[in-house]
């Protein structure tokens, strides 16, 4: 008789710590974007004879940290520290034959809320030489249309990039603007080279962009 009662406790108090384990489930938070604002991506220091055309000054990459969300100097470039580069409307990953990181791009076409999670069919491309990057750097096949007329950059709409990180891991990006403090019809006036855009960066390594 005892021997069943003591059972009958050891279950009523498993049942117990069950039930209060499934009244508080673990509650993950859902992932926030980060927008960072006018990167220098090898900003002009002067002009063409036009006034038009910028001039590059050193001809080095911004790297850039999704983890950190930071610029990551250039002295670590053969590191796995950075994910994606900038360098006037050319953008790099740390991913590839001339790389020493794990990372790639796939191009989403859709609206950056709507990709949650990184697509089944998700191909990643990497850099492969100088001339046979991941992002394609022209107007209209990579990220940016260029208007001959005006002669301004603009972010392809629609056009989400899915990153594969340095160290392996997933981001979201979506370019918003190429000019400083991202005016909302730049113009011939207004600095280009200077990158807003907006990311959501997935640390725990899963698929998961929301």
């Amino acid at each position: 008789m005892r021997i069943y009662q003591f059972v009958a406790a050891v279950c009523l108090s498993s049942a117990f710590f069950a039930c209060k384990k499934e009244d508080n489930p673990v509650v993950v938070a859902p992932l926030t974007a980060t927008t960072v604002s006018s990167l220098a991506a090898n900003p002009s220091s002067a002009t063409s004879a036009t006034g038009q055309q910028p001039v590059a000054p050193t001809g080095k990459y911004t790297l850039f940290s999704f983890k950190d969300n930071k610029q990551i100097a250039n002295t670590d470039s053969a590191t796995n520290k950075w994910d994606v580069g900038f360098r006037a409307t050319t953008i790099i990953v740390n991913g590839g034959a001339i790389r020493t990181g794990q990372g790639g791009a796939y191009i989403y076409t859709g609206t950056f809320d709507e990709l949650t999670t990184v697509p089944t069919s998700a191909t990643f491309a990497q850099d492969q030489s100088a001339t046979q990057l991941a992002i394609t750097a022209a107007s209209g096949m990579g990220w940016y249309n260029y208007n001959q007329t005006t002669n301004i950059i603009s972010p392809i709409p629609g056009k989400v990039f899915i990153i594969r990180t340095g160290d392996g891991k997933y981001a979201k990006m979506e370019i918003l603007s190429y000019y400083q403090n991202a005016p909302a019809t730049p113009d011939a006036t207004s600095a280009s080279r200077y990158y807003t855009f907006r990311y959501i960066y997935q640390p725990d390594g899963s698929q998961t962009l929301k």
